[in-house]
């Protein structure tokens, strides 16, 4: 049984665990609601959760410990070299996992039938030949000891997925057996339920939290394994950067800081004005026939895949302001420009700034509004004197979280602006960003401990600081000058 499966039956039984638990629950009291201590809901919900998160903390405990019982066991055939070097275990492991899920279960069991123990043991070929003569391609030769292995891989993760079949199902039908055991009049099953969705809650708040302590680990250990190995007054002040791998490099972190700001400084000069201004039409002027349609379908730009406006700036936008205005005006003569990515990701965040700020614009009371135009102002100049100085904050805080996504862009950048890392004034240069280089410094074969690549977490933790300090800054400025109305 499949772990998605194993999931369904699962859920079923709880689901079953649910309308049971109330209809004892109910049957209990001859169906007076009142005589209960809870709401019948909740002794249903109660046999539910002990049925489910049990079994479902069963499997998730299965999932993570299978593994490593079976790659402990499957060492016992493989060299002791081979053990005692970890990268080349987790290679070995990495083949009989391939060698296990290419061969047919039949055919792995024909070739170990036609090469006896005896040859398996003694290096004999004839396994391989079997495998040859059934057609199987592996892309790499296959020893008697990955061949062994692989069978004891498939062995283990049938017994395994058995086991663990009847492990869970059985410890989610204990739990609804017991949950329905409990089930009375005066059990407190609103106070139970509530207690274990709030660990559910907490659960899940402290996996957020936990997964970003993780990336932020990840990235500066990783960042401080490069400043061992590179100056970091070199990389925060270099003007050059010139990656070698095969020594000399220059990694200075200036042009790309250069590029990444002048590229985003466009996108927000695009996006900030048509995104309000939009949303100052939608919220104040648009009809609601009109805003049903206009709205959704500006929306329908942040569901286009980045990719898509990338090729929009590799296609149409970079030829046209080459053609139209580049050449003729003597800026340059290339099509992937910091011109080209900063429209195209400026039209990418135009729907991100007018949806905050629609909403925020929305927020302000109606109350406002009529004021001022009791005093006799017009409809312009409420929007002006009242409802924008009400939402500024919120405003600020949208157009620098819209900041913080137009530095963080990378597939419109590496499409439309090219790779070039270099401190110009000229919008219609090539440049780049942050995040491009570090796509670019971790693809491809090169050595991770390299300061060539290593300089990929150090472009990593930096561009985190800098969009972190925009977001706290956002939310200080919607802290500070937020208004309350009753």
């Amino acid at each position: 049984m499949t772990v998605l499966v194993l999931v369904v039956a699962t859920l079923v039984i709880a689901g079953v665990g649910f309308f049971l638990g109330r209809s004892r629950a109910l049957s209990g009291v001859s169906g007076n609601v009142r005589d209960l201590h809870s709401l019948p809901g909740y002794y249903g919900w109660h046999v539910a959760l002990m049925a489910a998160l049990p079994a479902f903390g069963v499997l998730l405990v299965w999932l993570i410990v299978q593994p490593i019982v079976i790659e402990r066991n499957i060492g016992s055939l493989l060299p002791a070299e081979t053990v005692a070097d970890a990268t080349a275990f987790k290679l070995a492991v990495a083949d009989i996992r391939r060698v296990a899920g290419g061969l047919d279960a039949a055919v792995l069991a024909g070739a170990l039938t036609e090469a006896s123990a005896a040859e398996l043991t003694s290096g004999g070929t004839d396994v391989r030949a079997v495998l040859a003569g059934v057609g199987v391609a592996l892309g790499s030769d296959v020893t008697n000891d990955t061949l062994l292995s692989a069978q004891m891989y498939r062995s283990m993760t049938a017994t395994g997925a058995l086991a663990r079949m009847i492990a869970v199902l059985a410890v989610a039908l204990a739990g609804l057996g017991y949950a329905l055991s409990v089930t009375r009049a005066e059990f407190r099953a609103r106070n139970r339920v509530e207690i274990v969705m709030m660990g559910v809650l907490i659960t899940a708040s402290s996996i957020a939290i936990l997964t970003t302590v993780g990336i932020i680990w990840s990235m500066l250990s990783e960042s401080l394994n490069f400043f061992r190995q590179y100056p970091a007054t070199e990389f925060f002040f270099g003007l050059t950067w010139s990656p070698n791998f095969r020594g000399g490099s220059d990694l200075g972190f200036i042009p790309l800081l250069w590029g990444t700001l002048y590229i985003s400084l466009i996108a927000m000069i695009v996006a900030v004005p048509l995104g309000l201004f939009t949303a100052i039409y939608l919220a104040e002027y648009a009809g609601p026939k009109v805003r049903a349609w206009v709205k959704p379908l500006i929306e329908v730009i942040a569901g286009i895949p980045t990719v898509v406006f990338g090729l929009f700036a590799l296609v149409t936008v970079g030829p046209f302001l080459r053609d139209y205005f580049a050449q003729p005006f003597g800026f340059g003569n290339s099509g992937a420009s910091v011109m080209t990515a900063g429209l195209v990701i400026g039209i990418l965040n135009i729907p991100f700034i007018s949806s905050l700020a629609d909403d925020i614009i929305n927020s302000v009371p109606q109350s406002l509004r009529d004021g001022s135009y009791g005093l006799g102002a017009t409809k312009s100049e409420t929007v002006k004197q009242v409802i924008l100085p009400a939402a500024l904050p919120g405003i600020v805080g949208a157009v620098l979280l819209a900041a913080s996504r137009a530095i963080g862009e990378t597939m419109i950048v590496t499409m439309g602006a090219g790779a070039s890392a270099k401190l110009s004034l000229n919008p219609f240069d090539a440049m780049t960003t942050m995040t491009v280089k570090i796509v670019g410094q971790l693809t491809g074969d090169t050595d991770f401990n390299s300061p060539e690549t290593l300089v990929a977490f150090a472009l990593g933790i930096t561009l985190f600081v800098i969009t972190l300090g925009l977001n706290v800054f956002a939310l200080y400025i919607v802290r500070k000058y937020r208004e309350e109305y009753e």
